[in-house]
């Protein structure tokens, strides 16, 4: 098994030099090869709102890599369904880093694909995700309106376009998740657990933990945020089916644990409140795309609306007649349909209080 290099504190870009120097993680860089930092950039959202990496990660890594000699630096990623990348870099404050540091940001949403075999079918990859030297996977532990937790196998969904995005949600996303990250391997993942919301991977209820881990296995991290956020391996079962299909290795000791410093200012991790299965559980999800449901359920979370009639959103619903409220342009065949790919969470609102007011 590997180790899983641990550190506390609120400085992400020296807990980030810190974690990098304990694991001597330039060895990890073939010789002569690129390092491509991918965070998590789902939407444009502050790091502090608990939905994206924090930009000291990257500054980290850059002056690392950089200090040992590796010149060719960059940062990849695409955003989710319906926002823009480009956009969201901005709005995280990756744009004063590449700046400074005078390394390229790629948006993935714009780059070449190739077609890869996996154990879910045939997958468009990002070309710059598969000819990187070192994949360096940033992602932020965070809750998940549907798989319930997102950490490093499920933000290398960002190495993708949006239609394989897409697939992914038709697929039910545990497999294609799982098959991925037995394909696109990062060599090193950094997880930012300083203050990722537990329920919504958009952000907006962060809970601080003040926590960065890294490793090298991406499958065993993920297994060991699960643990952290309390959750147990049915809850995200996409971890142990990654390992099924040789991604890693599903299992972590308290032994494998190297402990940098202690949590003396840090709070003890909390479970997850649930909140998401209460806000939907009128709600008939069949296949739904992350941007939808999370505009649902952000919707669901600010209306303050009492009880409501029955509302159904996914592709799964396509072309049916619905009784009831649709959500998003798949579910047109609804009596009432809030329109958009994805729809925007206060126009969703402003139909759950209108129909409230009938």
């Amino acid at each position: 098994m590997s180790s899983i290099y641990q550190i506390y504190g609120r400085d992400a870009h020296e807990m980030t030099l810190k974690l990098l120097e304990a694991a001597e993680a330039f060895r990890l860089v073939p010789a002569g090869g690129s390092v491509a930092l991918k965070p998590n950039l789902v939407i444009a959202g502050t790091p502090e709102s608990g939905a994206t990496t924090h930009p000291g990660l990257l500054s980290g890594c850059i002056e690392y890599f950089r200090a040992h000699g590796v010149t060719d630096i960059s940062v990849i990623e695409g955003s989710w369904v319906g926002d823009d990348t480009m956009r969201a870099m901005r709005r995280a404050g990756y744009d004063q880093v590449c700046k400074k540091y005078e390394v390229p940001f790629f948006d993935l949403k714009k780059d070449q694909t190739r077609t890869v075999r996996t154990a879910a079918g045939p997958i468009d990859i990002c070309a710059k995700a598969l000819d990187a030297g070192l994949l360096v996977d940033l992602p932020v532990l965070k809750g998940h309106g549907q798989t319930l937790m997102t950490c490093a196998l499920k933000n290398l969904k960002g190495c993708l376009p949006d239609r394989e995005k897409r697939h992914f949600h038709a697929m039910g996303l545990q497999k294609p998740i799982a098959a991925l990250g037995a394909v696109l391997k990062p060599g090193l993942i950094v997880v930012d657990s300083i203050c990722g919301d537990l329920d919504f991977e958009e952000g907006g209820n962060p809970i601080q933990t003040n926590r960065m881990y890294l490793g090298t296995d991406a499958v065993q991290l993920d297994a060991y945020g699960r643990s952290l956020m309390g959750l147990n391996p049915e809850d995200v079962p996409y971890v142990e089916l990654c390992e099924q299909y040789g991604g890693g290795k599903a299992v972590w000791s308290p032994a494998d644990v190297v402990e940098l410093n202690q949590p003396d200012q840090s709070a003890p991790y909390p479970r997850p409140r649930g909140i998401v299965a209460q806000l939907t559980r009128n709600v008939h999800e069949n296949q739904a795309c992350s941007a939808c449901f999370a505009a649902l359920t952000r919707a669901l979370y600010t209306s303050r609306c009492g009880e409501r009639e029955e509302i159904y959103i996914g592709q799964g619903w396509q072309g049916q007649k619905l009784e009831g409220l649709g959500i998003g342009k798949c579910c047109r065949g609804a009596e009432t349909c809030v329109m958009g790919c994805p729809p925007a969470a206060d126009a969703i609102a402003h139909k759950l209080e209108e129909l409230q007011w009938r």
